[in-house]
């Protein structure tokens, strides 16, 4: 027995170390001026100040332009001479501070999976963790505020923004409950037999069409139980969608072939969602349809294969000018469980070598997010009343070659870059001697 409780507090010591968070802290509150002068600001909505100056004031912009004046005496000035200013990068679609390590490696590490097809009344902002390691890394990077997505069935429930430096999850929450999710059944057929020889051939564009006719049947019986003024037992999966139903929620739809796309207008028709397309690999070929029915798009992952077997191998890398061009609006994001979201950046960066601006293309990271999430009044651009929400880096943020940021402001205060990376390469270049 105490052979079994030695093991057992020795386990449980060895995983509170590794997933302990280390010695960095999130930052006191910023009361009074800020000033950032002589930076190259880049103000996300395509505009460029060159040599200007922001004017921060209890974690709110003031005032950003040329020339302005910065009084002598008790105020904190951050002279980025040489330097780029960016908005604070928008994660649009996440697990980040739910799973901690892809593909169910770690199990106790990961709270972000329910049973069953319907969870709307699921939120994912309860379990979020804000001592996740990774919340470290992406800062260092340039991402302050990620949008974390519950996962699960075919309603996942709602996903909630939250901002990456915080305590817990009550004062991470940057907009608690964003929208609702809906994992998309498959509707493509794929041929293959099983280890045991030939199977009876199942139509998988048929169970799908038959499980999404199950969700819409699920959504008409919930807009009749919230038209009804009074009822014998309340239902949480219907109430859950009453901000849907009135408009305050957007309906966020995982899916990527032409077949999913046309079905998710097909929601937008019958039951007037603000639809917003996650993943949507195929999107390119519909882009003036899903500019006609207002249809946002985040794009999860450029770096990858295209699609279809017939499309150009660089096709991922030319959607994003595509949608901008039929004034579509649109996200970009960075899945990778492997990178675990670092190279959102660098994503919007291959878009700008693929026919977009390079403001357009930081666009797509910062203000476009920003509007999808409903949180462009907040952030997403550096402009006058909004949170001072800023990244100041060394190089170009879309270019990993010369990208180093150096500073990072969440409503103005002054956050950690360090994490375990930092701190590893920090220790093993003492040990060494180097400098």
């Amino acid at each position: 027995m105490k052979k079994l409780l030695f093991v057992t507090l020795f386990v449980l010591s060895l995983i509170a170390s590794a997933f302990a968070q280390d010695d960095v802290y999130p930052s006191l509150d910023n009361k009074g001026l800020l000033f950032i002068k002589n930076a190259t600001i880049h103000v996300g909505n395509g505009q460029v100040i060159e040599n200007g100056t922001i004017q921060v004031h209890n974690g709110k912009i003031e005032k950003v332009g040329k020339n302005l004046p910065t009084p002598v005496d008790d105020v904190n000035v951050l002279d980025a001479k040489g330097k780029q200013v960016y908005p604070g990068l928008i994660l649009c679609s996440s697990q980040l501070g739910i799973q901690e390590i892809g593909g169910n490696a770690v199990r106790g590490s990961n709270d972000f999976q329910e049973l069953g097809d319907y969870n709307t009344n699921i939120r994912s902002i309860v379990a979020y963790n804000a001592d996740s390691r990774i919340i470290g890394t992406l800062r260092a990077n340039g991402i302050l505020l990620a949008n974390t997505v519950p996962q699960g069935g075919l309603l996942t429930g709602s996903s909630s923004v939250v901002q990456l430096d915080a305590w817990n999850y009550e004062d991470a929450v940057y907009k608690s409950d964003v929208g609702i999710h809906f994992h998309m059944p498959g509707l493509l057929n794929r041929a293959g037999g099983g280890s045991s020889g030939p199977q009876q051939p199942v139509d998988l564009v048929k169970k799908g069409l038959e499980k999404i006719e199950e969700v819409k049947q699920f959504f008409r019986q919930a807009k009749a139980y919230l038209q009804e003024t009074t009822h014998a037992e309340t239902n949480l999966k219907f109430e859950a969608l009453r901000p849907l139903f009135e408009k305050k929620q957007k309906f966020f739809i995982h899916c990527d072939i032409i077949k999913q796309i046309l079905v998710a207008i097909d929601f937008v028709k019958e039951f007037g969602f603000n639809v917003v397309l996650i993943g949507a690999s195929e999107c390119y070929q519909v882009a003036d349809l899903l500019s006609q029915n207002n249809i946002a798009v985040i794009l999860e992952q450029e770096h990858v294969l295209p699609t279809s077997e017939d499309d150009d191998v660089d096709q991922p890398f030319k959607t994003p000018a595509v949608l901008q061009k039929a004034g579509v609006l649109f996200a970009l994001n960075d899945e990778d469980e492997t990178t675990r979201y670092r190279n959102l950046s660098f994503n919007a960066g291959t878009a700008a070598a693929y026919g977009l601006t390079r403001e357009e293309a930081l666009s797509a990271i910062t203000l476009n997010a920003a509007k999808i999430l409903g949180i462009d009044d907040r952030t997403g651009s550096i402009e006058p009343g909004k949170d001072a929400n800023i990244v100041v880096c060394e190089g170009d943020i879309l270019d990993m070659r010369s990208s180093i940021v150096t500073d990072a402001f969440i409503q103005g205060r002054k956050v950690s870059l360090e994490n375990k990376q930092t701190q590893l390469y920090e220790r093993y270049k003492h040990k060494y001697g180097l400098k």
